[in-house]
């Protein structure tokens, strides 16, 4: 595995680190692919349950990496082009992946890295986490789902604030802004990022996985649509081992042990 990016293992969960901590986690192309590969083996492996994205050091990720587009400017349009389907071609596999995906943003999350942190399910930030995206700031216009993501959770005027005026929202108006679902203190943030991606591994995966692809599709089809696809999927989880499972547990008052099947 390439060394800017790497991932340990500790149960049903996976998690994948950005390392480039010198520059504040910047993407770039090597980071890109190796992102992009680790995180599809892990989606694809039915021993991992749940992943967690963060980085090593004091950033979740700076965004791009501005030194390196310095190197291909003259490239633009092209390279760009290249850098911008590798991010997205991540940015979906995070949104088809048949598990919970938690951004686990231990500090400032810019730009791409800002993106990243949007398209994963659930988010949680240490209190000294930052969010922003920067790209006016090199003359560029989001990328990474940015757009789609920011407008349906904050609204299109509001996204558009934060992108004309670069707004830094610091972890508690994010949270306010529903942006980040928990934040915690910085010297508790990875055991308390580990109990809850622990809590999520040992759920029942099958019925996340459909609820995730339900949510994927809910503001896109009209409701006759969402409802026939509702009912598709709960008709398949009632099928699932976790199903029979968690009857049993109800019935027996005791606490379900969900197996991902």
């Amino acid at each position: 595995m390439s060394e800017v990016v790497q991932m340990e293992r500790n149960g049903g969960v996976a998690t994948i680190r950005m390392n480039r901590p010198e520059r504040m986690n910047a993407y770039n192309f090597e980071m890109g692919e190796a992102l992009l590969a680790t995180v599809s083996a892990a989606a694809a492996d039915p021993a991992v349950r749940c992943l967690v994205l963060t980085g090593t050091g004091k950033a979740f990720s700076a965004g791009g990496d501005v030194e390196s587009f310095a190197a291909f400017q003259d490239e633009g349009p092209a390279k760009f082009m290249g850098l911008a389907i590798g991010l997205h071609a991540l940015i979906a596999t995070l949104r088809r992946a048949p598990k919970p995906v938690i951004a686990a943003v231990n500090g400032v999350a810019a730009g791409a890295g800002f993106s990243i942190a949007l398209a994963c399910d659930v988010a949680v930030a240490a209190s000294s986490a930052r969010f922003t995206l920067g790209y006016q700031n090199i003359g560029l216009s989001p990328d990474g789902g940015m757009t789609f993501f920011l407008a349906r959770a904050v609204g299109a005027q509001r996204a558009m604030e934060m992108t004309l005026f670069s707004r830094v929202l610091p972890a508690a108006r994010a949270a306010e802004w529903g942006l980040v679902q928990e934040i915690f203190p910085d010297a508790e943030f990875a055991a308390r990022t580990a109990a809850l991606a622990s809590l999520l591994a040992a759920g029942p995966t099958l019925a996340y996985a459909r609820a995730k692809e339900l949510y994927n599709r809910a503001l896109s089809q009209p409701l006759e649509s969402q409802l026939e696809e509702e009912r598709q999927n709960i008709a398949r989880c009632a099928g699932s081992r976790d199903f029979r499972e968690g009857i049993h547990a109800f019935l027996d008052k005791r606490p379900a042990r969900f197996e991902g099947r």
